[in-house]
């Protein structure tokens, strides 16, 4: 993976264990660098398996699983959509499947993809186009990295730190025990 995304803008590349997490490889990219990643997935002979979106405390996490029928290599592709404008780049022109995926996540989390050729609503009522029932309320929100499995990290963008896990606290000393005078 390291090599077919070389040369590419990403925040985070780690390989995963797939036993543990269904996939071989994790990526976390700038929203700018989505489409030519799914570009090169294309070109190397994968499919899209689904598109779904996790809301978090950073944002929503919107998820692209990739797969090879030829050789193992289950990847997830991630891009994160601020809150306040939940919009990424439709990928449904390069793989016709994800058209569908993408009307779902809108529909649940409210992420627009810019681009689908039908985004008209796919599961929800048209009436209810304000209604997202899979937005968490902001004190319910996770980090990413609390939900997320790290991976072996392989690439981290400098200052991206939205999967290392937070410092540990400094340890307090134990009561009774004082500093000598």
């Amino acid at each position: 993976m390291d090599a077919l995304l070389k040369g590419l803008p990403l925040d985070y590349l780690a390989a995963c264990d797939f036993a543990k997490t269904g996939k071989t490889w994790q990526v976390v990219l700038p929203v700018k660098s989505l489409l030519e990643a799914a570009k090169r997935l294309l070109a190397a002979d994968y499919f899209i398996e689904d598109v779904c979106a996790v809301d978090c405390a950073e944002g929503f996490v919107v998820t692209y699983h990739f797969a090879h029928f030829d050789k193992p290599g289950r990847t997830a592709l991630r891009v994160l959509a601020p809150h306040d404008a939940p919009v990424v780049p439709s990928i449904a022109n390069l793989f016709h499947g994800a058209q569908w995926h993408e009307r779902e996540t809108r529909d649940f989390h409210g992420v627009e993809f810019e681009g689908n050729p039908n985004p008209v609503p796919l599961l929800m009522d048209p009436d209810m186009a304000d209604c997202f029932p899979l937005r968490k309320e902001p004190k319910s929100r996770a980090k990413m990295r609390d939900i997320l499995e790290a991976g072996q990290v392989v690439h981290c963008a400098p200052g991206f730190d939205l999967m290392t896990p937070d410092a540990p606290a400094p340890a307090a000393a134990p009561a009774g025990d004082k500093a000598p005078a």
